[in-house]
């Protein structure tokens, strides 16, 4: 049945209203539905998936994409995935994205093609304790506004590209990786990649196949996890027996490098860093084709002159197109920072979800972490629902809740020493990261006493 769509401003306070029908945001409709909250979902886009809806207007991914944890490791535990794909494409997880929306019955709720403008509090009360008013433009241009008891941002991290400033100018084809679709067009073209992160390793490996020539520039050295070890995906060892942070770091340095050699015979700087203190590279195909000569690993960039580039190192190479592999910032462009939080590269949120005022405003996927996955993900929704029952239910559970935001929030590092970019401005410890979630949600809903959030 479809429901009767608002095209006016209304005084009626509605309950939640979530932006975003991806995978956080349909793991928030689950979650809050579950509780019993009435939700209206925004997408943007046609269908569910966020940005793995490559149809998507903000969708970042392309044709080759695939995920880089393993199938097991990424579903949501209560709707585990039909596939057997260890490494699904995004043609598979439009699938599976549409079957969980199915099966919950949450398509009724979203309102596609309605992209959310503007999120405000309600007669300027900063405190959200009269609400917030989310305008919205619908798929024919229409704009219409209503008022929500709390607004839950799902609305993704990877759809703003960060494109850095470069000296001098480059005149051929300059495009960020969020533009890449298909490897045709790198068609007979001299191609410079800037960033050797997952995406950018990818799409080198996609060019290969495509372009004259294919360079990588990098800043720095990585750490390359195969997908595969002892003939089974990576990330499903040692699952359930998180070992502390030194000890596991020594360990699987030595497992890559007995599995993948050392990366900087291959070209790339030596890291820096330890393992898991950035993001590793799931992509070993980059190192094969580096043994082949198919490319080539070239040093940081210095300047641009017309169609040369000039590196850090004094030599210069000439080029047709330069992919921008430089990843992407966080945006929430329809609420002001100061609602979030928001005072250095990232909004400063309680368990990466809830600003200390309690708003009404909860932030969910702003989370990065390896081996995280969607289960993560719906974790932190379900808390938002325990939170938001325990508002209307248990008043006193949620007054507890909200002062222990006032103490010493919690380490989420696991014990590692994460790189101080930007980019990992919000990256935890899985493990960390979810026992502190599932603590508190428990305790909110009154579970197990034995699993205490830390003090």
């Amino acid at each position: 049945m479809t429901r009767k769509r608002r095209q006016t401003s209304e005084s009626h306070v509605h309950q939640i209203a979530i932006i975003g029908a991806g995978p956080s945001g349909l793991a928030g409709a689950r979650a809050l539905t579950k509780a019993g909250f009435d939700v209206d979902v925004f997408e943007a886009g046609d269908d569910v998936g966020g940005l793995w809806n490559i149809d998507n207007p903000r969708s970042t991914v392309y044709e080759s994409a695939h995920l880089i944890s393993s199938r097991t490791t990424t579903e949501f535990a209560e709707f585990p995935m039909r596939s057997t794909t260890d490494y699904p494409g995004h043609r598979e997880l439009m699938a599976y994205f549409r079957a969980y929306a199915d099966e919950f019955d949450l398509r009724r709720r979203i309102r596609f093609g309605t992209a959310v403008t503007r999120v405000e509090p309600v007669d300027g009360d900063a405190s959200g304790a009269r609400g917030w008013e989310v305008t919205a433009q619908g798929p024919n241009g229409e704009t219409s506004t209503g008022r929500y008891a709390s607004v839950v941002l799902a609305n993704g991290t990877l759809a703003t590209p960060n494109v850095p400033t470069f000296h001098g100018e480059f005149t051929g084809e300059l495009m960020h990786t969020s533009a890449y679709k298909k490897a045709s067009v790198f068609d007979g073209k001299r191609v410079l990649i800037i960033g050797a992160g997952n995406s950018g390793c990818d799409i080198a490996v996609d060019a290969v196949h495509h372009a004259a020539k294919i360079d990588l520039s990098v800043r720095r050295g990585y750490y390359f996890v195969p997908r595969y070890l002892f003939g089974k995906p990576s990330d499903t060892l040692n699952q359930g027996r998180p070992l502390p942070a030194p000890i596991k770091q020594a360990i699987d340095t030595r497992v890559l490098k007995a599995f993948t050699g050392d990366p900087v015979k291959f070209g790339f700087p030596k890291p820096d860093y330890k393992i898991y203190e950035s993001h590793p590279i799931v992509n070993t195909l980059v190192l094969n084709h580096l043994g082949q000569g198919d490319l080539r690993v070239m040093p940081d960039i210095d300047r641009f002159d017309g169609r040369t580039v000039h590196f850090a190192d004094g030599s210069s190479d000439d080029y047709d197109l330069v992919m921008l592999a430089t990843g992407y910032t966080l945006d929430y462009p329809f609420v002001g920072r100061a609602h979030l939080n928001w005072k250095t590269a990232s909004p400063s949120l309680y368990l990466n979800v809830f600003p200390p005022s309690f708003n009404g405003l909860f932030v969910l996927g702003m989370v990065e972490a390896s081996g995280l996955g969607w289960q993560g993900r719906a974790e932190q929704a379900e808390l938002v629902a325990a939170y938001l029952a325990s508002v209307r239910d248990e008043p006193e559970q949620a007054s507890a809740f909200r002062e222990r935001v006032a103490k010493p929030w919690p380490d989420l590092t696991g014990g590692y020493h994460y790189l101080g970019l930007d980019r990992m401005s919000y990256y935890v410890n899985k493990d960390a990261y979810r026992r502190q979630v599932r603590a508190h949600r428990d305790a909110l809903v009154g579970g197990s006493s034995r699993e205490r959030v830390a003090r």
